[in-house]
């Protein structure tokens, strides 16, 4: 459009400064929001989202749009981009395009595109702007440094972040904290899946952290990925090279630290195994020689609605990576430079914490699955922070037979994401926890403070845990630890084991199974649920479930039964950790 554009991170920006936009020609403020939680804001952007609340500065003769990041299966849709879209108008801004509503439960980038080709002409209009006829170029331009000192570079896992050789409080996502891995212990006793339990040391790091917080963690991309990429593009992945933004004025003068290696950009920088996006496979038509998978690429990259179709079944659908995408187009050989550039940075993978720190001070535990799955052409892929973690043997872990001398200090680099995921202030409050697979790992970390407070001499309510797994004797995790603390009066235990028996049985089947019970705990004594998993199909289920129980046990019609549960809902007595 022939205007200078500046992306800016929230937290790095004195949002206060908003109403100097008025200062210039011409200008409008794009904010571009996520939503997680019960409806909060992401980490970076909480002291702004504070700030809007509670300012009264008039904003007016700002030009601004919206567009939020959520998902449909969470209660709270896109409630970060709704608000700074109404409060944002409330202060006497001027909304120049609709707000924009991107669902990660369908395809949150086409959500972005069709909002995005709408907006533009809109804005070019009511700003009165001309197209400038440039078209769009490079942001960055290679260096390859033939002499560098290999001092001077960035390589390896302290790379990816400068503070990493810092090592100093507070630790956040810019700053993480290179925690010693101290526990790797493999979970399931049988099956095809490999279920972990992961210790973390975070002595004298200064971190603290309650159950129910999150845990972070910066993974390292699986090194046969990238060496086969190094043999598809026939270039020496150590070659020491940067890449520099093209434009003076810009603020991101590189897009990872500089100067680095292909091989250190490609392992700890790059998003490489995730579906190429849209605007990707745009750029890389230009390089296919073969007509056919140019036109391919260039159709999948459109916006039509056999664009849409044909990227849902060539690329979503199969889960086609970068790697795959160039193996089945070998007519595909874009400069190894470009996509450095145009892929996504690495992102840190949460974990909920499966520890108390009441119990566990100085480690944080992680209960997870590694994420693998076959593709429908055939291929295997894998998770990049579990396999990650998955290879990280540690000295309490006994080795096999035949198998090397365990290493001693593997460093996992993390920090703390707290979490509205919370027990009642009270112990005496009742509470009934529901998650299944690796949804019980923050309710391990609950019964670990309840068992705390017991303890203590703290008087305790009911607590009830709804778990379940395939298998008894395969995927039953921590069972001698749950069987002891039901023994001990800790819990109340019922346990699904679906795949046991002919036909399913899941945790709802054993929840309606204690509906008198759940109706006694919630609407007769006011006790707090915990729901945590799968938020598509477990959740959804679990929230109806509950709504029937509240009509059928509790004597309520259709519409108070709703109600009952949007109340405990904003009451922060039905509670979710869920994902899709």
């Amino acid at each position: 459009m022939g205007m200078r554009g500046l992306v800016a991170d929230p937290e790095e920006c004195s949002m206060q400064d908003l109403p100097r936009l008025t200062e210039l020609d011409t200008h409008l403020a794009i904010f571009v929001l996520a939503t997680y939680g019960e409806g909060d804001p992401s980490d970076n952007a909480q002291e702004f989202h504070e700030w809007l609340k509670e300012t009264d500065v008039d904003l007016s003769g700002i030009n601004y749009t919206v567009f939020g990041l959520g998902n449909k299966t969470y209660e709270h849709y896109n409630a970060m981009g709704k608000f700074v879209d109404r409060r944002m108008e409330e202060l006497g801004a001027t909304r120049v395009f609709e707000l924009g509503l991107g669902d990660d439960d369908a395809n949150i980038e086409e959500d972005f595109l069709g909002w995005k080709e709408r907006m533009f002409p809109h804005v070019k209009e009511y700003l009165g702007i001309e197209d400038s006829g440039e078209e769009e170029k490079r942001q960055y331009e290679l260096k390859v440094l033939e002499d560098a000192n290999h001092n001077d570079i960035f390589s390896g896992e302290v790379a990816r972040l400068r503070s990493y050789t810092k090592q100093r409080p507070p630790f956040d996502a810019k700053n993480p904290y290179l925690a010693p891995l101290r526990v790797n212990r493999r979970l399931q006793k049988g099956g095809d899946r490999e279920l972990m339990h992961l210790e973390l040391d975070i002595e004298g790091s200064r971190i603290r952290y309650e159950a129910g917080d999150h845990v972070a963690v910066y993974p390292t991309n699986d090194l046969a990925l990238v060496d086969k990429l190094g043999e598809i593009f026939n270039v020496n992945l150590d070659t020491i090279i940067s890449l520099n933004a093209i434009d003076p004025d810009t603020a991101k003068k590189h897009p990872f630290p500089c100067p680095t290696t292909y091989r250190t950009a490609l392992l700890h920088y790059l998003d490489i195994t995730s579906v190429p996006k849209h605007y990707v496979l745009k750029e890389l038509a230009e390089y296919a020689t073969d007509e056919k998978e140019k036109e391919r690429l260039l159709l999948m990259a459109a916006s039509s609605e056999e664009g849409k179709a044909a990227y849902h079944q060539w690329m979503l659908d199969p889960c086609r990576t970068l790697l795959h995408l160039l193996e089945d187009m070998p007519s595909c050989r874009p400069p190894l430079d470009l996509l450095c550039e145009l892929l996504n940075r690495l992102q840190p993978r949460y974990y909920s914490i499966s520890s108390s720190s009441k119990v566990h001070p100085t480690r944080i535990h992680i209960t997870c699955v590694q994420v693998k799955y076959q593709t429908s052409t055939g291929r295997t892929n894998r998770g990049v922070a579990t396999t990650w973690l998955l290879g990280h043997k540690t000295s309490d872990r006994v080795p096999a037979e035949g198998e090397p001398p365990l290493p001693m200090d593997v460093r996992v680099p993390c920090f703390v994401r707290k979490s509205q995921f919370r027990l009642p202030s009270r112990s005496t409050t009742p509470v009934i926890m529901i998650g299944p697979g690796t949804g019980f790992a923050p309710m391990r970390g609950f019964i670990q403070e309840r068992a705390f407070q017991k303890e203590q001499g703290k008087e305790v309510g009911e607590t009830w845990m709804f778990y379940g797994c395939r298998h008894k004797e395969e995927d039953y995790m921590y069972r001698e630890e749950l069987e002891k603390y039901e023994a001990d009066g800790v819990i109340k235990l019922s346990v699904a084991f679906s795949r046991d028996q002919a036909q399913k049985v899941y945790v709802t089947h054993h929840l309606k199974e204690h509906a008198a019970d759940v109706w006694r705990l919630l609407g007769q004594q006011n006790g707090h649920v915990y729901v945590c998993g799968d938020a598509k199909s477990m959740a959804r289920d679990v929230s109806h479930l509950l709504t029937d129980i509240c009509r059928d046990q509790g004597g309520m019609d259709a519409q108070q039964a709703d109600q009952y549960i949007k109340t405990m809902r904003s009451q922060k007595r039905y509670s979710e950790d869920v994902w899709s």
